[in-house]
């Protein structure tokens, strides 16, 4: 608010000449004072602080005087080393050949969206899941179902036994981008079973045979 300060009551000076009334002005402050801290009580109260982003991984529990990785159902091993490089192998690992199959050879892909690329593998080794998720869809845009009846269809269909189970392995030289790259895309497909495990000697050997490191 602006107030206006009158000095004097108009005295006369020598002559009998009248002297002008000086003014002065100030301005209260107190208003706007009160009206930047509401404006700042709306704009704390109104916003939305930003949220710590997380990815969610599984890990499972160490096996007890085990060595070796044990064998699991319908696994797809990956591995990732250097350049950005992904081998993988399907079923159990076998260093050398035996009576329950051939020794395993490792297979490469890449972060490509085209042949041979990490996108329509996982395309292909889930699309039995892909088409099913993609008929619950349309019944939940129909409203022949409820929305927490899709969400458990779809978590039933992910942890199916039939479903492949991908176990994620690195080397002291994969980086940090590529797992998480790879995380995306198992993701993107629609993969339920994932879980990130240490890497074996006899996998990091066969890597290094690969990669000349």
């Amino acid at each position: 608010m602006a107030e206006i300060a009158e000095d004097g009551g108009g005295g006369h000076g020598k002559g009998g000449k009248k002297r002008a009334k000086k003014q002065s002005t100030k301005i209260d402050m107190t208003p706007m004072v009160d009206l930047a801290f509401l404006l700042l009580t709306f704009f704390v109260l109104t916003s939305t602080f930003s949220k710590p982003k997380s990815m969610e991984l599984t890990f499972p529990a160490p096996p007890e005087n085990i060595q070796d990785q044990p064998p699991i159902k319908n696994g797809i091993t990956m591995l990732l080393t250097k350049d950005d490089r992904i081998f993988y192998y399907e079923g159990e690992f076998r260093a050398e050949a035996d009576d329950k199959g051939p020794k395993t050879e490792l297979k490469e892909l890449t972060f490509s969206q085209g042949e041979g690329g990490l996108h329509k593998y996982l395309g292909e080794k889930n699309k039995w899941l892909h088409d099913q998720v993609k008929e619950l869809d349309k019944k939940l845009e129909a409203k022949q179902m409820a929305d927490t009846t899709y969400k458990r269809l779809v978590k039933q269909a992910k942890a199916d036994k039939t479903t492949p189970t991908f176990l994620i392995k690195t080397d002291d030289k994969a980086t940090y981008k590529n797992v998480i790259d790879l995380i995306d895309e198992l993701n993107i497909n629609i993969v339920g079973k994932y879980v990130v495990v240490d890497i074996m000697k006899s996998e990091l050997d066969m890597i290094n045979e690969k990669t000349g490191g």
